[in-house]
């Protein structure tokens, strides 16, 4: 796919910790992330299928939306899950590049609640 053809958004799933981590200016990623090499994210229509994986335990997370255009040649779409494209962050995640964030929670029919701007 082309570059136009793709998300302009995507979403990390972070703890509390992370979050605080990126609220003090950038977020240097999970200890996943730091194995993988990379910064994992999600777009929207792949968001639900990552928390149920990863997540599915609970825990205190929180979803930062992240402005994909913000990050340049830092993102790579790279083939993951089932083959299919995943966003994917090489360097740190700066807070400036993130639109929005807040807790993670499920709308009534179970798919995750993106974040909403003011």
């Amino acid at each position: 796919m082309t570059g136009s053809q793709r998300d302009e958004a995507a979403f990390k799933v972070l703890t509390a910790a992370e979050l605080a981590e990126l609220e003090g200016g950038s977020f240097a990623g999970s200890a996943d992330d730091k194995r993988d090499g990379f910064i994992h994210l999600s777009t929207a229509a792949q968001l639900t299928g990552t928390v149920d994986k990863h997540y599915a335990a609970g825990g205190d997370h929180h979803i930062a939306e992240v402005d994909l255009a913000a990050l340049g040649e830092a993102i790579r779409w790279e083939p993951s899950r089932g083959g299919e494209d995943f966003p994917h962050l090489y360097g740190p995640l700066p807070l400036d590049a993130v639109v929005a964030y807040s807790p993670l929670e499920r709308g009534d029919d179970g798919s995750v609640k993106l974040p909403v701007t003011g």
